[in-house]
């Protein structure tokens, strides 16, 4: 079941149904076939819709400074923020696109705004190298975060298990956490928490919609925008996945 949300959003991606289209129009010689793809492909890499689209995602929410948060039981830093690399001397670490994930748990620990801050030792089976929280952890020492806050969950695969995993650690009845993940993400990542028995403060940050101008380039198809729209496809299907499932 870990893949199936995985393999879902491969199969309904605007590159699949472009692919499809293709050979159908190439096997039944059907022009349709073949201008709608064309179609599809060329809105799906439009900037311009591709921005509405992860703007939808991030809509309920907004970006707010650690102070205003509310007091809780712990700060829960999501995983999903590492990558793995090849080093001249084995393998290191760096921060993918959302590592404002680790500096707003950070902020909000300096903030005592819980006296816990819980990290998640993500690692999915093809992963190498040391879970993603033993990493995180590492660095929250280094800013100044005493090592007897930081609690580190078992490793974990997808944010289903965060939710069992960080209500494990907790051993409450009813847990109180400040959640610190993605915008896009907050959605279903609080729905799977608030279904593990945890009650939920969003935290929201590594917002991906820009206060930017509208321009001539946003009307220019691009590969870029492209993946944005297949990103939009996966988030979606991820939201009816766990929807679905509680």
């Amino acid at each position: 079941m870990i893949y199936l949300h995985k393999i879902l959003p491969l199969l309904a991606s605007p590159l699949f149904l472009v692919i499809i289209l293709v050979l159908c129009g190439l096997l039944f010689r059907s022009r349709r076939a073949g201008l709608a793809a064309v179609g599809i492909l060329i809105v799906c890499s439009l900037p311009v819709f591709s921005s509405k689209l992860i703007s939808y995602l991030e809509r309920d929410y907004s970006l707010v400074p650690p102070a205003s948060a509310k007091t809780a039981d712990a700060i829960v830093v999501l995983s999903g923020m590492v990558r793995t690399i090849e080093g001249a001397n084995g393998l290191e670490y760096e921060w993918g696109e959302a590592s404002d994930r680790i500096f707003a748990g950070i902020d909000l620990i300096k903030e005592n705004k819980a006296p816990a801050l819980v990290l998640t030792g993500g690692k999915l089976p093809w992963s190498v190298g040391k879970p993603e929280g033993e990493y995180l952890r590492d660095i929250a020492e280094k800013l100044g975060v005493s090592s007897d806050v930081i609690l580190l969950t078992e490793n974990v695969q997808n944010t289903d298990q965060e939710a069992k995993a960080v209500a494990k650690l907790l051993n409450k009845e009813v847990p109180n956490i400040i959640l610190v993940t993605s915008a896009f993400h907050m959605p279903r990542a609080q729905k799977v928490f608030e279904a593990a028995g945890i009650v939920v403060s969003p935290f929201p940050v590594d917002f991906l919609s820009g206060a930017d101008k509208t321009t001539l380039m946003h009307f220019i198809p691009s590969a870029g925008a492209f993946n944005n729209t297949s990103f939009f496809v996966r988030e979606i299907i991820g939201r009816l996945y766990y929807k679905l499932k509680y």
